[in-house]
């Protein structure tokens, strides 16, 4: 049972998290986190790379019902109208048509972040993140574009109703800050 496992390799916890394996000493196996944080298991609570990818894909599933439950899909920091929301998300996506999907797939990183979760930013599906992104209520969506291109809420909205131009400016100077970020996402497979 011990030799599933050698120093070098991966291995994962029932949650689907990664551990390098270190040392592995009767039936114990020493481990490090991502974060540098060394841990002990039992050999019998963990599965080598051949027994976790043989298992599925179950924790990316998990992981979008996780992230629908993330505390930024679920709460707004200030009220704003649900029509305005609608305008301003219906002028982004005409304005700058992936604009929208990389507001999706950076919540995603970033909830996968706070959950500790890293190792799985590389296997998000930009299809998937946006649809969550969409079932979200507008107001919810239009405050995370906000956030992304750090501009006030209310302020984005009210560009709406004063032209394309400015609408179009608070986003470009917002994007400066994420530039190469989206850069490289415009290369991702869409998947």
């Amino acid at each position: 049972m011990v030799s599933r496992f050698q120093p070098g390799a991966h291995a994962y916890d029932k949650d689907g998290r990664s551990y390098t394996v270190e040392v592995v000493d009767g039936g114990t196996v020493y481990c490090k986190a991502s974060n540098g944080v060394e841990t002990e298991f039992p050999a019998s609570s963990l599965l080598n790379e051949s027994e976790w990818t043989a298992r599925g894909d179950g924790r990316r599933d998990i992981s979008y019902t996780r992230l629908k439950q993330a505390r930024a899909y679920t709460s707004t920091m200030e009220k704003l109208d649900r029509a305005a929301s609608e305008q301003l998300l219906a002028k982004a996506e005409r304005l700058s048509p992936s604009l929208l999907d990389f507001a999706a797939f950076t919540v995603a990183e970033r909830v996968l972040m706070e959950n500790k979760n890293e190792d799985m930013i590389d296997g998000l599906s930009i299809i998937k993140c946006r649809e969550i992104f969409d079932e979200a209520k507008p107001e919810i969506r239009a405050g995370l574009l906000a956030t992304l291109i750090s501009a006030r809420p209310d302020a984005l909205i009210g560009a709406v109703r004063l032209g394309d131009n400015l609408l179009r400016a608070m986003i470009d100077k917002g994007l400066e800050a994420h530039a190469q970020a989206f850069e490289d996402f415009q290369d991702r497979p869409r998947r």
